[in-house]
């Protein structure tokens, strides 16, 4: 009697498979049997690449003359640890009645390895039919879903070429450079960090987020403060004023003047003083109003960066922590695949997207997500999502955005205090984009002081009161309080935004007064005052931030409008980008605050850093590194063959290596 065979990612996820097909018999050493599936697991890695030594003896010792190391054919062996659990699937996989066998490792690049590695090595039963199962969430209809439109596995030989790649890129790289830059500079870093022997590590991706942080750190160590006076007036009546900045524009009696530091302050005190002073027993006038409402909709979904960012803010944990937490509620029924980096849905779950939410409505026993679910259902909120911002196929690869299952509440109670939190932020994201947008009342306002018939001073000020809370409701600003806080290096947290060069923007109050005016009225002046400001440096980054950055090249974008719009070719990937911080920091290039999370390099960092500046300054520059992983990603898409990247990639070393060895 033939059967089908499913090998998935771990113990844990074989149990879901089983529940799911109702497979009820014991389990055996290593897999489950019924009589129609045979459900068996890897435990992580069950094969690695072979070291250089397993080419050749020689290799196992750093010299120049054996550099660059590039194989012919590539060597990979079992890992000794779970040599017993290979050897069960080898021998399940070449079962004679073993007829279809079905992949179901992790449904991402590097889950697409693992399994792949084992089918090479195992060498299954040539008649089996090689199926890919691919899922978004472990709940019983998505795991049988899955199974039911498994497709032919080579349909992923792509993504397959991409993971395959990417490994070898790492590996050339990292074992490559690391000799060669320890060969050459080695002593010099032993005697700089007082220690007998040093090594140097470099990475493809390490090596570049090294250099985000130190090359920050030096900007903020090089920084110095400037002094600079802005003028603030006071326009209005004796019971009823209001303040505008002010700023210099081609009408100004300053304009281009070598004593403005910039258009909105003044270098000395004294000239600003001096400016006031030709203020006095001038006219003013306000030359524009403008009244307007403004809308403001429910931020994108999560994606595992915004999620990490997100808990670095609330819970000053690490982003490889996030990750593991959400792992373990998708592991539990609770969300979906947590490895995307899609913050968009698909049209066809936007289609089903009232299973989850009743679901929640039926499950979640939290009595501030059941008020916001009765509020939905009362005030008849659509569920129609698809002509909205959040449904959007062109922008999912392999995944869409993070969101709560609907399911798995019978797991809920037992998960610790912070997993419970996360998952409450990941289902407060999910219903806001539900809920109506916010809603303000805005006033900008212009107001010209008349020097004379040609030149006049502009001050403007705007004020902005919400109306309408919407998605605000659910979607309660971080604690203001956090923002404050102070790391022990004296730091602001990154998340602390400037107000320097910011219009004042009144409170509700204060627009109470504004909306009372009319273009073209004269206002009293009352006062003008010089404050003072300071130019600031930029902000250092948290285990968090660092994570967007990486997903938008090196650049640490705050405004989420702007990163949705200029997200391309990231650094790493999701699965990967928190394993790289938490590496840089065991290696001791980088330390992280735990109770800020603030990064800064270590002594050893900032020389690693030197040391690849000197010699291959471009392993630093975020562009590079992105770069390989687009080359990456058009493998998996098939818009370049295999050969074309790794020709290119022994092409760089290559070259790197004849114009460092030349510098000897």
């Amino acid at each position: 009697m033939s059967k089908k065979l499913i090998i998935t990612e771990k113990p844990s996820v074989a149990m879901e498979f089983a529940k799911a097909l109702k497979i009820t018999t014991s389990r055996k050493n290593g897999y489950l049997e019924s009589n129609d599936w045979i459900i068996t697991w890897c435990v992580g890695h069950l094969v690695t690449m072979s070291y250089p030594e397993k080419y050749d003896e020689k290799l196992k010792f750093w010299r120049l003359d054996t550099l660059p190391f590039i194989p012919e054919e590539w060597k990979y062996e079992i890992i000794p640890q779970v040599q017993n659990q290979f050897n069960i699937v080898q021998q399940l996989l070449q079962r004679e009645d073993i007829e279809e066998i079905y992949n179901a490792g992790d449904s991402g690049r590097e889950g697409e390895y693992i399994q792949r590695l084992v089918f090479m090595m195992a060498k299954p039963n040539p008649k089996a039919k090689m199926k890919r199962v691919w899922i978004d969430s472990q709940t019983e209809e998505e795991i049988l879903r899955g199974i039911r439109e498994a497709k032919d596995m080579s349909e992923y030989d792509s993504l397959s070429d991409s993971a395959y790649l990417r490994a070898k890129e790492d590996y050339l790289i990292g074992i490559n450079f690391s000799r060669l830059l320890s060969i050459i500079f080695g002593r010099r870093l032993a005697q700089n960090i007082h220690e007998d022997r040093a090594s140097i590590s470099v990475g493809r991706v390490m090596t570049c987020v090294l250099g985000m942080v130190v090359s920050r750190e030096r900007e903020i160590r090089n920084f110095v403060k400037t002094k600079y006076y802005k003028i603030i007036g006071e326009f209005g009546e004796e019971q009823a004023s209001f303040k505008a900045d002010w700023k210099a524009t081609e009408k100004s009696t300053v304009w281009e003047s070598p004593k403005l530091y910039n258009e909105t302050g003044f270098k000395k005190e004294n000239d600003a003083k001096e400016f006031i002073a030709s203020l006095s027993n001038k006219r003013a006038v306000i030359t524009e109003l403008k009244k307007s409402k403004q809308k403001e909709n429910a931020p994108l979904l999560f994606n595992l960066a915004e999620i990490q960012n997100e808990c670095t803010k609330r819970f000053k944990i690490k982003p490889d922590e996030t990750l593991e937490i959400i792992q373990n509620l998708y592991e539990k029924k609770l969300v979906t695949y947590p490895r995307t980096d899609a913050r968009v849905l698909s049209t066809a779950v936007s289609k089903e997207i009232n299973k989850n939410l009743n679901g929640i409505a039926k499950g979640c026993k939290d009595e501030e997500i059941q008020g916001y679910i009765k509020k939905m259902v009362e005030e008849k909120y659509s569920t129609n999502l698809a002509k909205t911002k959040y449904v959007n196929d062109s922008k999912i690869t392999d995944h869409y955005a993070i969101i709560p299952t609907g399911q798995g509440y019978e797991n809920f109670n037992s998960l610790p205090q912070l997993q419970k939190d996360i998952y409450l932020v990941i289902v407060k994201r999910f219903l806001a984009i539900f809920y109506p947008p916010a809603e303000y009342n805005k006033i900008k306002l212009t107001i010209e002081v008349e020097m004379d018939k040609e030149k006049k001073e502009t001050f403007t000020t705007s004020g902005r009161v919400c109306i309408n809370q919407g998605f605000l409701e659910i979607l309660k600003p971080v604690d203001k309080e956090n923002k404050k806080k102070k790391s022990t290096n004296g730091e602001q947290d990154v998340e602390n935004k400037e107000e320097e060069n910011k219009n004042s923007e009144n409170k509700a109050t204060d627009l109470e007064i504004l909306k009372k005016l009319k273009k073209g009225q004269e206002v009293l002046i009352k006062n003008f005052e010089i404050k003072e400001a300071e130019t600031s440096p930029p902000n250092r980054y948290n285990s968090g931030s660092i994570i967007l950055a990486m997903e938008n090249a090196g650049k640490l974008i705050e405004e989420e409008e702007l990163r949705e719009q200029i997200k391309g070719a990231g650094i790493g990937t999701s699965a990967t980008r928190g394993e790289i911080i938490k590496k840089l920091e065991k290696i001791n290039y980088i330390e992280i605050n735990n109770k800020t999370q603030i990064i800064t390099p270590s002594q050893k960092g900032e020389y690693i850093y030197d040391i690849v500046m000197q010699s291959m300054p471009d392993m630093l520059n975020p562009k590079l590194t992105a770069s390989w992983e687009k080359g990456l990603d058009m493998v998996a898409k098939k818009e370049i063959k295999p050969d074309e990247f790794m020709t290119k990639l022994e092409n760089y070393i290559h070259s790197k290596f004849n114009k460092l060895v030349v510098k000897m």
